[in-house]
């Protein structure tokens, strides 16, 4: 759901710019661009959080795939209400976009990270 109004969205907007384009041609130019969706999203509480990031994995047909990488799990709520709660690894270890981090050196950056969300879901 929340990927899926996120692509809308960018659809929406090239739209907008007067572009014609047919809908999987501009689905193919969000794919060829975007690799990681991140949402904030406010929770019921009135805070506000990441509570998902999504890497844009490709396409099947006129579909667009993606897979969470991250997602934030609510825990609870403290005595005054307000939400508490940890962002958990989905398990994902190796990224799709993991070769285009090597190519901007980056690729032990991002084996730091990973590791790091994996060793915070213990």
């Amino acid at each position: 759901m929340i990927r899926a109004e996120c692509l809308s969205r960018m659809e929406s907007m090239i739209a907008m710019g007067g572009y014609l384009l047919p809908q999987k041609t501009v689905r193919e130019i969000i794919v060829g661009s975007v690799d990681v969706i991140i949402q904030a999203a406010r929770l019921r509480d009135g805070s506000r959080r990441i509570t998902h990031i999504t890497e844009v994995v490709g396409m099947e047909g006129d579909v667009v795939i993606t897979q969470d990488l991250v997602v934030y799990n609510v825990k609870g709520e403290d005595q005054n209400g307000r939400l508490i709660g940890e962002h958990v690894s989905t398990g994902i270890g190796r990224p799709h976009f993991w070769d285009r981090a090597r190519y901007y050196g980056e690729e032990q950056r991002l084996a730091n990270a990973l590791e790091a969300m994996e060793k915070g879901a213990d």
